[in-house]
């Protein structure tokens, strides 16, 4: 007894384990003739994470080194947590753009305390990740629906790119939105600096013509390689053009967050809505990469590990991570197995750190916002604007308001304004059913709305109303008014199926308003009867006292029944 006890206390502590550690799931399944693969797509993310973490920087707001600082923590934590075999997290433009906008708000760009509440906000956001995965509050990503987050993304798009415009050409910045940052560029156009220029659009012309010719080619890598040895050998900042200058080698130090009550009530909103959009963001990426190559995604157990990955990011000096489809997508095509090839690049990213720093000297700015603005363009995708405006006009009128609401309001305000409006739309669409009378399509028992099948029959004294959703306060009087509606223009029916195939749930106010509107009809002279209702919902009917009055012989499974019950009373009358 005491060793079967032994036996399933050691079983539920392995099921705890490989819960939390699900590297625990992949290792021991691990096979050889991954390994290349693995290693392959690791240098290709190395080369990819290490020009474009240093270009991300720049649109976090702080010096290019913390990119380095952040992608090793980030890259080991999650191999050890995440659930996805190809997922990577990293630095990433649109959280990091709101990252930008929270702590501006409290700090000038370009000082220590700036670049310290960075690092605080990536911890902030690590302990909400990690406190909603334990709460396995997995569905907080269903809040942005798709045409929110593509507006969010296309707005995110034209305010990251006239951010680095100043840098592309040399020039000095603006604060405020997008109009204003704009009109800040066309008047100090005179003032660019041609080496900058020339530096700027040859770095973005390659970047595009290298992913459109080569995309195999690390273009981020290659560009800034470039970039860098040729202003090196033309006199580095003497040329006019902005340079990195002096990068610190060797590991980050431990870097203690602002803890501050004041300071993180004024980080709380950024870091939250940071954790929506990069949720949602990061879970699209692994469902996209599960469906390409296989495995489960736990939804909870990535919020868990994005927790850590940001936690110790923050720790050492860096920004905050999320899962990037960008990224995910370059180590799935080149030929990612497992997490072996995030720990690749995580290896090589720290030799960079140690050893390769000082040759990123001469690194120019303007080569860094090319690379910035190359990853913007290649995120918009206009096509789907007009694709999304045939599919549905709602959605694509969210989708509008929100890049108007980047452009204008600012990024924070932009999203949050697509959740809100997204959510009216929820609720208006769950408060107004759209029920409809139904009729029996001819030689079968199927029932449709008579309003779109002109062909379905309907019967003489007897309607079928199919009530289109659940009934609760906000939806039961919207329910109500159309079926007297569609009563009045039929004067001959003494008789009401009410079809509730749609209906899920009956509050406590769905079942006063509908007992009084049974009442009313019972009045007129007109008896009610369901059909096709679930259990649970006639549950909450017995509760209201609907069942009471109508008569449990008034429910019916099948529409069929009900119509049948009905023409056996009327030949009878």
């Amino acid at each position: 007894m005491r060793g079967r006890s032994d036996t399933m206390a050691n079983s539920s502590a392995a099921s705890v384990a490989h819960r939390l550690l699900p590297i625990l799931d992949w290792a021991p399944g691990y096979r050889r003739d991954w390994l290349l693969p693995d290693v392959l797509a690791g240098l290709a993310l190395w080369a990819v994470m290490v020009p474009e973490g240093m270009a991300y920087a720049g649109i976090v707001g702080v010096p290019p080194i913390m990119g380095l600082y952040t992608i090793v923590p980030a890259l080991l934590a999650y191999a050890l947590l995440g659930t996805s075999r190809q997922l990577v997290v990293g630095p990433d433009t649109a959280t990091g753009l709101i990252s930008a906008v929270t702590i501006g708000a409290i700090a000038t760009q370009g000082t220590a305390e700036f670049n310290s509440l960075t690092s605080t906000l990536a911890v902030l956001i690590g302990f909400f990740f990690l406190s909603f995965g334990i709460m396995r509050m997995g569905w907080v990503a269903s809040f942005i629906p798709t045409p929110v987050m593509r507006g969010f993304i296309e707005g995110l798009v034209y305010v990251t790119i006239i951010g680095q415009v100043p840098h592309l050409l040399g020039i000095s910045g603006a604060s405020g939105n997008f109009f204003t940052k704009l009109w800040h560029v066309l008047q100090h156009l005179p003032d660019a600096s041609v080496a900058a220029v020339v530096t700027g659009i040859l770095s973005l012309v390659a970047m595009l013509v290298l992913r459109h010719m080569a995309p195999a080619v690390p273009a981020a890598l290659v560009v800034m390689v470039t970039a860098t040895i040729v202003i090196g050998l033309l006199g580095g900042e003497a040329t006019g053009v902005h340079v990195a200058g002096h990068l610190p080698s060797g590991l980050p130090h431990l870097t203690a967050p602002n803890l501050e009550i004041s300071t993180l009530t004024e980080l709380v909103p950024g870091a939250l809505a940071i954790v929506l959009v990069g949720y949602a963001e990061a879970l699209g990426a692994a469902k996209a990469a599960a469906l390409q190559s296989g495995g489960k995604i736990d939804p909870n157990q990535e919020l868990v590990a994005h927790g850590p990955a940001n936690i110790l990011s923050g720790l050492f000096g860096g920004f905050l991570v999320v899962g990037s489809l960008s990224k995910t997508s370059v180590a799935t095509s080149a030929g990612a197995r497992s997490q072996l090839a995030n720990l690749v690049a995580a290896v090589f990213s720290f030799l960079t750190l140690i050893f390769l720093t000082p040759l990123f000297r001469n690194m120019p700015q303007p080569a860094l916002a090319a690379i910035v603005i190359a990853a913007m363009l290649h995120l918009t995708k206009p096509s789907y604007l007009r694709e999304l405006f045939v599919r549905s006009r709602w959605s694509f009128a969210n989708c509008v308001i929100v890049i108007l609401g980047e452009l204008t309001l600012g990024v924070l305000q932009g999203i949050a304004l697509g959740v809100v409006l997204s959510l009216l739309t929820l609720i208006y669409l769950a408060s107004h059913p759209r029920g409809a009378e139904l009729g029996q399509l001819p030689g079968t028992e199927a029932y449709r709305s008579v309003q779109r099948h002109p062909e379905a029959v309907t019967f003489p004294g007897l309607m079928i109303w199919g009530a289109g959703g659940d009934l609760f306060f906000a939806s039961i009087g919207h329910i109500s008014t159309a079926l007297k509606a569609a009563l009045a223009a039929r004067p001959d029916v003494k008789r009401v199926l009410l079809d509730c195939a749609a209906v899920n749930f009956i509050d406590v106010s769905g079942g006063d308003e509908l007992l009084g509107l049974i009442n009313e009809l019972q009045k007129m002279g007109i008896s009610v009867g369901f059909v096709r209702m679930r259990d649970a919902v006639r549950d909450g009917m017995k509760r209201a006292g609907v069942e009471a009055i109508v008569g449990p012989g008034n429910f019916y499974d099948r529409a069929t029944d009900g119509v049948r019950a009905w023409q056996q009373q009327a030949d009878v009358g």
